[in-house]
């Protein structure tokens, strides 16, 4: 099998990367990004590639398979640019998937796709679709969604998986989670659990993480096998209050979710840090997620709790924490 990964040194492409190269159906790699970088792996070779402008038909001639990753947080005051990659970039990317007679797409879906829903009990890929209205991610995921709809009615014979994970934590990562999400005015050495003293109480902050290594083993069960539609991906256990205290070792200290979105929109605009309130909406409205689907039909289970891959994210913002690719660099 020939494949390629847009998006290839992120996060996710890197865990990826590292989950097929002990997989044999998988012969050659061609990684996509807009920035060159050095990947260790003989099958692989590197194709830079802006999905905004650069030709993308050539790439994928010949590919049976490509996984889609590519996507932009930042910068977030600039929401044209975002819309233009996530979205128009991914147009793109199908119209050239499909000149190329690529035979599958595995896309990276987010629980940040679907429409505001329960926080005390866990939903299916059934659940609607519509993002967070609030949250530009949220929007632009949805609308890629309803994108794939339409190319799976007009292309049946292309097979089509969306993978809708939780957020994504590995140590590697730290420091491209603190660029896009933090900033740079908090210390790292204040990053430690004995320092955090409390976490904010709202009956509403109950979400799921997932180490990026696990996230990239599903990526490959998908993309080896014949299955096709949704498949939430997600680790135990669900964090919210009372298991990030135990964690953390911190005191519980009720919030109202309005002060802490005014909080975040203020020091968004003021730019003391990267992250706009849309963020804390859509935390406090995305449901949690039911992931059997992925552990029956991709014989996908997690080997790091949610609270491990935290506290390895929490390690790798002390330590600063990177990897050798241009998104994962300090």
């Amino acid at each position: 099998m020939r494949i390629a990964i847009t998006g290839a040194t992120g996060n996710v492409g890197t865990s990826v990367l590292a989950a097929l190269a002990d997989e044999p159906a998988v012969e050659e790699i061609v990684a996509i990004a807009r920035r060159p970088a050095a990947i260790d792996d003989p099958r692989a070779r590197f194709h830079a590639a802006d999905l905004t402008r650069d030709d993308l038909v050539a790439p994928l001639r010949g590919v049976d398979a490509v996984i889609h990753l590519a996507w932009l947080i930042q910068p977030s005051h600039d929401e044209a640019t975002l819309h233009a990659t996530n979205v128009e970039g991914t147009r793109r990317l199908l119209d050239a998937a499909a000149q190329a007679g690529v035979g599958a797409l595995v896309y990276a879906s987010s629980v940040g796709a679907y429409s505001p829903g329960p926080k005390d009990r866990r939903v299916d890929e059934r659940w609607p679709t519509e993002g967070i209205a609030s949250s530009f991610y949220a929007r632009h995921k949805a609308e890629v969604e309803r994108m794939l709809d339409r190319f799976e009615q007009e292309r049946p014979q292309v097979r089509v998986v969306r993978l809708r994970p939780g957020l994504i934590f590995k140590r590697a990562a730290a420091s491209e989670i603190r660029r896009l999400f933090i900033g740079p005015l908090l210390p790292p050495a204040l990053v430690r659990r004995e320092l955090i003293p409390i976490v904010p109480d709202l009956p509403r902050l109950r979400f799921q993480a997932v180490h990026s290594l696990d996230v990239g083993d599903a990526y490959r069960r998908a993309l080896v096998s014949d299955a096709r539609g949704a498949f939430n991906v997600a680790a135990e256990p669900v964090l919210d209050p009372e298991v990030l205290a135990e964690v953390l070792g911190a005191r519980r200290v009720p919030v109202r979710a309005g002060l802490l979105r005014r909080a975040a929109e203020l020091s968004w605009h003021l730019r003391l840090q990267p992250t706009p309130p849309g963020w804390v909406d859509l935390a406090l409205a995305v449901p949690l997620l039911d992931t059997t689907r992925a552990r029956e039909q991709l014989g996908w289970e997690p080997r790091t709790s949610a609270t491990d891959a935290l506290l390895e994210l929490l390690d790798g913002l002390r330590e600063r924490s990177e990897a050798t690719t241009p998104p994962l660099a300090r």
